[in-house]
């Protein structure tokens, strides 16, 4: 019965990661696209793209660009499910309807979107910064500002991304007993101190599962950031994704692209793993 799921994975996932990683060890540019022949040069590309300074800013701004989003992720969602708990059924089943429809909006659909909150000229966020007396945003183009164009993909991931992570949370906050609670507040604990010594150590496994998931999925975020900004302006928004794939393309050297791309899995791995190794420790301690 596992077989199916299995096959499938291997040949969805599988497959292309091997051949990447055959590539990545190849001379394989647009002539050998073409004639489908390509010499194997062994480390040579993983040797040029480490030693390109570009690539090392690229992987600064990835971890940056994981460690905001991540953090903002996090918060956000455990405030949304610690408040779906305390609301009435009514407010909860709509504010989980709202959750749902935002996590089920392509992302395609939810980043124009975007694009239109943010354009300068008819944009609503620079209409209502003018209204409320900030002038200074009257025209303002948002994407054309490195700072400020960072800022609307942060905006734009966490929005898309909050909805599995707070449902997620509230459905795994539902398995606390409330005999637990009352024995903490009979004890004189607030609300925080709640948080820190019952919640989060019950929850500890699911908050490890949901991290690890919203790390992932940022750490490769590539559709968001290319339909908006395309890495740009400059270099201000290019992450290990969409810098894969600029080689890739624009220079037609997806042998440097696939070794880009097979990095780029390494050092996710190498996080994941450091992070899993410290949370096994931590239990082990407990």
């Amino acid at each position: 019965m596992v077989a199916p799921t299995v096959l499938g994975g291997l040949l969805l996932l599988g497959y292309p990661f091997a051949r990447n990683l055959v590539i990545s060890f190849q001379r394989y540019g647009l002539g050998e696209l073409i004639r489908g022949e390509a010499s194997f040069v062994g480390l040579d590309n993983y040797r040029a793209v480490l030693a390109d300074p570009e690539f090392w800013e690229v992987v600064r701004r990835t971890f940056w660009w994981t460690l905001v989003n991540v953090v903002l992720i996090m918060v956000i969602a455990t405030l949304v499910a610690l408040m779906l708990q305390r609301l009435g059924k009514r407010m909860r089943i709509f504010v989980t309807t709202g959750l749902v429809l935002a996590w089920a909006s392509p992302v395609i659909a939810t980043t124009t979107v975007f694009q239109w909150l943010f354009a300068s000229r008819l944009g609503v966020v620079n209409w209502v910064l003018v209204q409320l007396g900030f002038e200074s945003f009257e025209g303002y183009s948002w994407l054309a500002n490195g700072p400020a164009a960072f800022t609307v993909l942060v905006l734009l991931v966490v929005w898309q991304s909050v909805p599995f992570a707070a449902i997620t949370l509230h459905s795994a906050l539902l398995t606390v007993p409330a005999e637990l609670y009352e024995s903490a507040r009979l004890d004189g604990a607030g609300g925080w101190r709640i948080f820190l010594s019952v919640t989060l150590p019950l929850l500890r496994p699911i908050f490890g599962l949901v991290l690890c998931l919203e790390v992932i999925w940022v750490f490769r975020c590539f559709a968001q950031i290319w339909a908006v900004t395309k890495g740009g302006p400059g270099e201000a928004t290019t992450t290990l994704p969409v810098y894969a794939y600029r080689v890739a393309q624009s220079l037609h050297r997806y042998d440097l692209g696939a070794a880009v791309s097979t990095l780029t899995v390494l050092l996710l791995a190498a996080v994941l793993i450091a992070y899993f190794r410290q949370m096994l420790r931590q239990e082990a301690d407990r």
